[in-house]
Formats: structure tokens, C-alpha cells, sequence
């Protein structure tokens, strides 16, 4: 375990790199978008795919892919939870949505991806992958369609109607579910990956932890941590993302049997901070900026302090 926090530390370093590059003016805000189109357009499909042809057989990802339903269901729970849970703390009509869809969906990619390799390694990639298709399902589909309805201007319904399922959905069909789609045909052909090709996608998929940890440091830089005002709303987001989600997980598993391996890795997975897409959702569909912006800064800063305890938990699962 100690092993595990100092690689995960690691990690987080290269984010404070992020930050410290920010504040020197090497960073802006423009190199935060072209590094994400690096990740998600570029990198992570090669990791996703040389991960999925070099670490399992046909055999294993078939039997892999049904284990799908848990963090489905992990998700539908925390969702209800969640409506409770707003309930309880008085949370305002026009954060509802917005409070419900950080409640649920983790941030899977940039930061779940690197912290699931540094405590695991390279095999849990496909098991991160399974959760990443569920999480970003629910994510651009029914989280989108709530944060639209938190809008606070007096186009609330053109706005509300101006999502649209369809192009929810086009955003599931990115490059990086591509790149585990491409893998997933490949391996099923048992045809081996050229030596070339394999050593390519190697080095391209390695920009993926580095790209993504600078990627969230300069959000945090540019969020600006001294306007970060915490209040009872994001405590219960806080609550659903490092407490209640995975521990969802836990007691689906102990229903439903999985891999030893797959259970810890949808464990941490479910214990991530919130979308980096969820403020500029808010902005785009009029709801509370300030409200998605700062309980992504929590979430993030405080991270580092929950993985101890996460980890802890994990080895008792």
C-alpha cells in the first residue's frame, strides 16, 4: 500500500508541474484544450488499444465485458442517492441536476486512469475501460440532459430542448472509445500486432498519464483555489464521490462475484473527482458556473488526502 501512495504521488507531482507551469506563464488555458485533444484524440486510443491486444486473450475480454452491469448499476444507485440526498441538504432548484450528475459520474480518464496504473499497473486498463464506457454513457446522456435543465435563464425550455440524445451520444464515439473499439475487433481476429505498430502505439499511449496530470493542474491553476467558496451542496457532492459511490461498489460485489482485481479497480474508479466537463457544461447550458467550478476544485485538492484512506479500505475488499 505504501508503494502504491508514493507512485500515486508521483502522479499528482506531475500535476503540480501542471500548476507550477501555469503560473509561470508556460500554461494557459489554450494548452489545457490542445493537451485534451491530445489525450482523448490520440494518446489514449493507443494505450486503449495496445493495452487490449497485448493483455488479454479473446477468452478473457468476452468474459470481461459482462462484468459492465456493476458499475451500471453502481451509477443508477448513486443517481437515487443522490435525489436524496439533495433532499436532505436543501439543495437549490437550480443545482439539482448539476448536484445529481457530479453525485454520480467520476472522472474515469484523466485522473482515474493514471491513479488505477500507478497502484496496478498496465492490466487494469481494461478494467478501467469498462467503467469508463458505463461512466461516460450516463454521462453524456442522462447527466447532460439534467445539468440542462438547471438553467437560470428565461430560455430555460429552448435550452432544455436544445439537447438532443443524439448528439449525447455522437460524444460516446470519440477517439478514445474508438481506439477500444479497434482493440477489441483486433483481438477478437487473434491477430497478432505487428512489432512496429505495437511499439508506436507504446510510445503514444505513454503521453497519456503526463498529458492528463498537467491537464488537471492547470485547471486548478486557472479555477483560482482562493475563490473556491465550499458549501453544503458540495460537501454532499464530496460525500457521494469519495464515500457513498464506492461504496456502492462494495456491496454490489459482494452480490454480484467478480475478479479480485476488477472489484478494486471499480472501487477506485467509482472514488474519483468530478467530470473536468461539468463547468463548462454549466456555462454552456446557463446553470451554476460557480457552483460546477468550484466543487470541481474540492474534489481534485482534496484527493490526495482521500487516496490514504481509499486505499486502506481496498485492501479489505
Amino acid at each position: 500500500m505504501i508503494q502504491a501512495y508514493f507512485n500515486i504521488f508521483a502522479i499528482f507531482a506531475m500535476m503540480f508541474v501542471g500548476y507550477f507551469l501555469s503560473y509561470k506563464k508556460w500554461f494557459d488555458r489554450h494548452t489545457a484544450d490542445v493537451f485534451s485533444k491530445m489525450v482523448l484524440g490520440l494518446a489514449l486510443p493507443f494505450e486503449m488499444f495496445i493495452t487490449l491486444t497485448q493483455k488479454f486473450s479473446r477468452g478473457e475480454f468476452l468474459n470481461l465485458f459482462a462484468s459492465i452491469v456493476v458499475p451500471v448499476l453502481s451509477m443508477v444507485l448513486s443517481y437515487w442517492v443522490s435525489k436524496g440526498m439533495a433532499t436532505l441538504l436543501s439543495v437549490e432548484k437550480h443545482r439539482l441536476g448539476t448536484f445529481s450528475t457530479m453525485f454520480t459520474c467520476s472522472n474515469t480518464i484523466f485522473i482515474g486512469l493514471p491513479i488505477n496504473m500507478a497502484i496496478f499497473g498496465s492490466q487494469a486498463v481494461p478494467y478501467v475501460l469498462i467503467y469508463y464506457i458505463a461512466n461516460t454513457t450516463f454521462f453524456w446522456t442522462w447527466g447532460i440532459y439534467k445539468i440542462s435543465q438547471d438553467s437560470q435563464t428565461f430560455a430555460h425550455v429552448a435550452v432544455a430542448q436544445s439537447f438532443s440524445l443524439i448528439n449525447g451520444l455522437k460524444k460516446l464515439l470519440n477517439p478514445a472509445m474508438l481506439g477500444f473499439l479497434v482493440g477489441i475487433f483486433w483481438l477478437l481476429t487473434g491477430v497478432k500486432v505487428p512489432l512496429a505498430l505495437a511499439s508506436f502505439s507504446t510510445y503514444i499511449g505513454n503521453l497519456t498519464t503526463p498529458l492528463s496530470m498537467f491537464i488537471i493542474g492547470i485547471t486548478v491553476y486557472f479555477l483560482g483555489i482562493s475563490t473556491l467558496k465550499l458549501n453544503k451542496a458540495i460537501i454532499g457532492v464530496l460525500l457521494g464521490r469519495f464515500i457513498i459511490s464506492p461504496l456502492l461498489i462494495i456491496l454490489i460485489t459482494r452480490v454480484i462475484q467478480l475478479p479480485d482485481m476488477m472489484v478494486k479497480v471499480f472501487f477506485i474508479q467509482s472514488a474519483m473527482p468530478i467530470q473536468n466537463s461539468v463547468p463548462i457544461l454549466a456555462r454552456l447550458y446557463h446553470a451554476d458556473v460557480e457552483f460546477a467550478t468550484a466543487t470541481l476544485g474540492y474534489t481534485v485538492l482534496s484527493y490526495l488526502a482521500v487516496v490514504p484512506m481509499l486505499l486502506a479500505v481496498m485492501q479489505l475488499i
